[in-house]
């Protein structure tokens, strides 16, 4: 009696641990395409340089068909549920709370894994009548090739996502047009943006009612959903984060939102594996300065970005800030030390003030000034301004300083790219040597250009720290020659997989000195 019950559970249990499994290798792919974007091209190129990673899926699916292969029914159906356990159990979920950017489970996941499972038993419906063995044999192999079933299903729910996010779109489109006398300020940049925001924001907050985006909202469907989910009637100003990664993707948020006033922080090589040029990406974020000019608005520039100030702006409409010649906000005498800064400002109309503030680094304060010219374009005097630059605090991972028992620790964790690099290194420069370490698994996402510019971070890494600590084994090279072309001690060189390993070697390291460690940058999961 037991067998006989034994025998009919077999193949149901085997075909249920088989799409656990695809469910299983589902999230794992899905968390990747979620942080590709849902784009396509970049998730098959993240395929193409990891192929490592889907070596093990393959190795023990191939021993699960064979097994299926030649087994008996009821053997084949426990067979392939411990292979398939077996499996789950080789390949630990990566996509949870312990990710450094976990999988969100946003209604659009939910509908691509939904996608994913129905076509597994659709899959599984159609070849179980012919033979219970095929049936999962074929679950086995779809399992095998998960990967690139998540793709497949994004392209097959392309349509279905149109829709809904136009829906989404046009609501927040009627938000924003709804709100009388709302000025919309467009913040966008290589890097910069999210630090421009914050402080913009608490320079603004003691003197209107100011709404941002939060996080890092700043696609298309960010900005959407920030606005229904955030925006009231009551706001006057909408700070708006515009971030890109292709072409033309600040113009759909502008067209979303329709700016008055812009801030371009900077133009820099970021993102160069989708936008192919710094001219590509230099057209994209000007397209906040077209959108501005249009209404009549000004937009406000870093005037230090030599990629923003070598061009010519025919229509106007611009407002220079920064220490360079020519600039409408005047930067001038300009402190920096390892615990704060201080500078002054001359705006336009002659009015100048001197401010103070604990933020560290040349980088913030350039992107401090960008606020102060707009809070100062927006009917608040300078001098009024001086209190809320004294109380500033870090936005998190950008150059803030925190105590970390052994050491002081700079966290730079979301910097990544060359000219932020180059401030967070002077950064640490500027504290006592001989306890300087920098923590970095490099730059990513640069194209053809990607091992040079590491290299040449190794190049200015050397000049500016007494320890350099390599994560991973994709940048680590090209780091390590730049360090040691520059002179850099070898013997004062360490790679290690994963930054927490990385922070633990710093933290042991002997004292006898004030240590300083830079986390320079700290890719996501997808990049390991």
């Amino acid at each position: 009696m037991l067998s006989t019950l034994l025998n009919r559970l077999s193949m149901p249990v085997g075909a249920l641990a088989l799409l656990g499994l695809i469910l299983h290798m589902a999230l794992r792919w899905t968390h990747v395409l979620q942080q590709c974007s849902y784009q396509n091209p970049s998730y098959f190129r993240w395929l193409r340089e990891n192929r490592a990673q889907l070596t093990p899926a393959r190795r023990w699916v191939v021993l699960l068909v064979a097994a299926l292969a030649f087994l008996p029914p009821p053997a084949a159906g426990w067979c392939a549920a411990a292979l398939a356990l077996f499996q789950i159990w080789l390949n630990p979920p990566r996509h949870g709370k312990s990710a450094k950017k976990p999988l969100v489970f946003t209604a659009r996941v939910k509908r691509l894994l939904g996608c994913e499972l129905l076509l597994a038993s659709l899959l599984c419906a159609l070849t179980f009548p012919f033979s219970a063995a095929a049936g999962l044999c074929a679950l086995a192999l779809f399992a095998c090739l998960t990967p690139w079933l998540a793709a497949l299903c994004n392209a097959l729910n392309a349509p279905l996502e149109k829709r809904v996010a136009q829906k989404y779109i046009d609501e927040a489109r009627q938000i924003v047009r709804g709100i009388p006398g709302l000025t919309v300020v467009g913040i966008t940049g290589s890097f910069g943006k999210t630090s421009t925001k914050h402080y913009l924001y608490a320079l603004l907050s003691a003197h209107r009612h100011v709404y941002m985006t939060p996080g890092n909202f700043n696609t298309t469907l960010g900005v959407t959903r920030a606005i229904r989910e955030g925006l009231l009637p009551t706001h006057q100003v909408f700070l708006c984060e515009m971030g890109a990664r292709h072409p033309h993707d600040i113009a759909e948020i502008c067209e979303l939102v329709q700016p008055d006033i812009g801030v371009i922080t900077a133009i820099g090589e970021q993102h160069l594996e989708t936008f192919g040029s710094l001219e590509t990406i230099a057209r994209t974020k000007l397209e906040l300065y077209d959108s501005v000019r249009g209404k009549g608005g000004v937009t406000l520039l870093n005037w230090d970005c030599a990629a923003i100030a070598g061009r010519d702006y025919p229509g106007g409409g611009i407002l220079r800030c920064g220490a360079a010649a020519g600039s409408d906000y005047r930067l001038f005498d300009v402190e920096c030390g390892p615990r704060g800064s201080a500078f002054s400002v001359t705006a336009p109309d002659g009015e100048s003030a001197r401010f103070e503030t604990r933020l560290l680094g040349r980088a913030n304060l350039q992107d401090v000034a960008l606020a102060i010219a707009c809070a100062h374009r927006l009917g608040i005097a300078l001098d009024a301004l001086r209190v809320p630059v004294a109380r500033l605090q870090s936005v998190a991972h950008r150059l803030e300083l925190k105590s970390a028992g052994a050491y002081t620790l700079i966290d730079d964790a979301y910097n990544s790219n060359p000219q932020g690099a180059a401030v967070a290194l002077e950064t640490l420069a500027a504290f006592p040597a001989g306890g300087r370490i920098v923590i970095t698994p490099g730059l990513v996402e640069l194209g053809e250009r990607e091992r040079q510019l590491n290299f040449e971070l190794g190049q200015k890494a050397a000049a500016c720290c007494d320890v350099a600590v390599l994560i991973g084994a994709r940048q680590a090279p090209p780091i390590r020659e730049g360090l040691l072309q520059a002179g850099f001690p070898e013997n004062k060189i360490a790679v290690f997989d994963d930054v927490r390993d990385g922070l633990a070697y710093a933290a042991a390291l002997p004292g006898g000195q004030e240590r300083t460690v830079l986390l320079l940058n700290d890719l996501p999961d997808n990049y390991k």
